[in-house]
């Protein structure tokens, strides 16, 4: 048993199911311990306390040194939240609404694991999928020398051999012809000679999702991971009726536009604002419901939706000698937003405009926080201090409240 689940034992944890709740405000304490949609985890009064006021202090320091406009944290385990906080606002006019739990941001890269992923997690489960097949079984035009060597695997580790990036939104002028180009790039190495986080692996990996299933990609999202789920906000292009629940992003100097409600990646507004590498919009709230399935294998609220198996495989580092990354997911190296605490089997994801997820099993723990840092230019920084300071204070407050495991307690 692991020293948090001792720890829950010890608690005496419940899990109640109440109507809809408010969300983390000024005057709503995080000791609390708000819920996520009716469910509230009851935990002594002091831990969640000392909990939430660190997790406070760590956002309202940041908030203060404008390392973003609003943010929204939400502390977890399998069974539900136990602690979320909102702060700021979601723009930098005093007059913005404060994020809560129903606040839409742009997921930017955590598209990747959120959506592409899990996609990949069910599709290959379903045998739909050999991850250790050639890129070119799915996709017969991803053609060009040694390319023929590229798997699956490949492409969700970054080991494919492909450029990170090219400017799609300015080498192309439809959808179509962005994706094609994709598919189209050179190989800069081999496959399987070193780690390029690329963005183009993950474009091809979602057309891989759509070639396979026979599904749009924002379609099967919805009809497989969304809808099951309960992630009721998760999207694509979000319409009109969201704008209001949307944080903006960037004042885009290509667009000449403050960013809100479409994709702040100019190559994913080039792919028409659905990619597997960014254009998810989500909410503290629907996120917390992926973390909470991954930590209850694969299964939440009586929806399966892949085996403990699948997710031991999707979480776990491929190479160790290439680098750290799992498959689609990223997991702590000591130097990364884990922070220094956490380690393996802990697993997480960052994104662009200021988003980031942390896991870990062994704990039952998830760390989410959501902001929009790139509002107004994504020449502000200060995202990468807030999010490894907030891993690790959240780690050691909770390992500080557990129980000896049983082997570090005394013999009798």
């Amino acid at each position: 048993m692991s020293r948090l689940a001792a720890f829950d034992s010890t608690l005496r944890v419940f899990v109640l199911a109440l109507g809809t709740t408010a969300c983390a405000s000024t005057s709503h304490s995080a000791a609390q311990a708000p819920s996520s949609r009716g469910i509230i985890i009851e935990r002594p009064a002091p831990v969640i306390s000392i909990l939430g006021d660190s997790v406070r202090g760590v956002l309202d320091r940041a908030r203060a040194d404008s390392a973003f406009p609003g943010a929204f944290a939400v502390i977890g385990n399998r069974r539900g939240v136990l602690v979320q906080y909102g702060v700021g606002t979601i723009d930098w006019a005093p007059s913005s609404p404060r994020p809560d739990e129903n606040t839409l941001w742009d997921m930017a890269s955590l598209t990747k694991v959120v959506g592409m992923t899990t996609a990949m997690m069910e599709l290959s489960e379903a045998g739909k999928i050999d991850l250790d097949a050639p890129v070119a079984r799915y996709l017969p035009e991803f053609q060009g020398p040694n390319k023929e060597r590229v798997t699956v695997r490949h492409l969700l580790t970054h080991s494919s051999g492909l450029p990170a990036w090219r400017p799609l939104y300015k080498e192309t002028v439809t959808p179509a012809a962005a994706r094609a180009l994709a598919v189209a790039t050179a190989l800069d190495t081999l496959p399987g000679v070193r780690m390029v986080y690329s963005d183009l692996g993950a474009i091809i990996l979602g057309q891989i999702v759509e070639r396979v299933s026979g599904e749009a990609l924002d379609t099967y999202l919805a009809r497989h991971v969304f809808g099951p789920l309960g992630m009721t906000s998760t999207r694509y292009r979000p319409g009109p009726d969201l704008l209001p629940r949307v944080a903006p992003t960037e004042y885009d100097p290509w667009r000449q536009r403050h960013i809100r409600g479409e994709v702040h990646d100019e190559n994913a507004y080039a792919l028409g604002g659905v990619s597997a590498h960014a254009g998810l919009f989500s909410t503290g709230h629907d996120v917390a419901r992926l973390t909470r399935m991954y930590l209850n294998g694969g299964t939440l609220d009586g929806v399966r939706l892949v085996g403990p198996a699948t997710i031991h495989r999707f979480t776990s580092v491929q190479d160790s000698v290439l680098s750290n990354r799992a498959l689609g997911w990223e997991t702590p190296n000591g130097t990364n937003s884990a922070g220094h605490l956490l380690n393996r089997p802990a697993f997480g994801h960052t994104g662009f405009t200021g988003t980031s997820i942390w896991v870990d099993p062994s704990r039952d723990l998830f760390v989410i926080l959501l902001t929009n840092r790139v509002n107004p230019t994504r020449q502000n920084l200060r995202i990468g201090a807030v999010r490894t300071e907030l891993a690790d204070v959240v780690v050691r407050v909770l390992d500080r409240a557990a129980p000896p495991s049983p082997s570090q307690s005394t013999p009798r």
